[in-house]
């Protein structure tokens, strides 16, 4: 199991109020929802292996070099992800926690959480599931593997699964064409632009008939019209150059240097005394004893 860590704390923090604090009266909304959030998954799920993916760096500069506009609009200062305030200090809190609890904690410099989770559903020997609110990941879902995306738009207590059987009922793509169509569509909650004039229909439309991105682009150079709807060669030729850099923005990365650490569902926690520690300071006794209880 890979959890989209920060996708999960986001959704936390926005759906508990912040009135729910520690004994000092620091909101620690996020914390418990994603403690208990994770509770819910491993007691329904029971995985093996759990990875509670992070950004180490949320707007990485390979992406940003290929289109400058990536997440620029959720820029604060520099270089710094747009937070809200009562939420900023809790991320530590919830590492630190993490750490205690001995559930691994992979986010690696110059990276996205996403492509942590790339990186480990691309080598998992096993079967994978990504918990997540992030619709990017479903360019992961691969039945054969098998790896299926736990998408949390509902709810963690009712997560939609999703499968190539599901990418291809909703979008009308090959079960594994999610990152060329998004490439096409575009994603202005990232700040990409997609194709201006190529909407979701026309971009299904295209990846259908021509099975893939490179294979599109390919039949653009040699020039031919055919399988091209109306207006569409036009819109595409004027985009060549946004598409030749936007599959590196696009897709995650498959071969992060991730660290070689223990990724097994503890049964117990790996720091005992700084769990209780962190649980007397910030008042997190009953999701704990929650999460505890599902682990054991």
């Amino acid at each position: 199991m890979l959890l989209d860590t920060p996708s999960l704390y986001f959704r936390a923090f926005y759906g508990i109020p912040e009135s729910v604090t520690s004994p000092d009266g620091m909101p620690v909304n996020a914390v418990r929802g994603l403690l208990d959030m994770i509770a819910t998954l491993v007691r329904q799920h029971s995985p093996a292996q759990i990875v509670a993916c992070m950004d180490a760096d949320w707007r990485p500069a390979f992406r940003v070099a290929a289109i400058p506009s990536y997440k620029a609009h959720r820029v604060a200062s520099g270089d710094e992800e747009e937070v809200p305030d009562t939420l900023a200090p809790q991320v530590p809190v919830i590492e630190e926690v993490l750490d205690a609890l001995g559930i691994a904690r992979v986010g690696v410099a110059g990276y996205e959480a996403d492509d942590v989770i790339g990186t480990y559903a691309t080598a998992a020997t096993a079967a994978v599931d990504i918990v997540t609110g992030d619709r990017d990941l479903f360019q992961l879902v691969d039945d054969e593997k098998p790896c299926r995306a736990l998408y949390t738009v509902r709810g963690i207590r009712n997560l939609q699964v999703i499968d190539e059987a599901f990418v291809r009922e909703k979008y009308g793509i090959p079960g594994r064409a999610y990152a060329d169509f998004a490439t096409l569509r575009g994603d202005p909650s990232d700040g990409l632009p997609g194709v201006a004039g190529i909407g979701e229909k026309t971009a299904a439309a295209l990846i259908t008939r021509f099975g893939s991105l490179s294979a599109l682009l390919a039949a653009l150079d040699d020039g031919g019209a055919d399988g091209f709807p109306a207006g569409a060669r036009t819109k595409l030729a004027a985009a060549r150059d946004y598409l030749e850099v936007a599959p590196t923005v696009v897709r995650v990365a498959h071969d992060v240097p991730v660290p070689d650490v223990d990724i097994t569902l503890p049964a117990a926690p790996r720091d005992p005394e700084r769990l209780v520690a962190l649980s007397e300071k910030y008042g997190l006794d009953s999701p704990l004893n929650r999460l505890l209880s599902a682990l054991t």
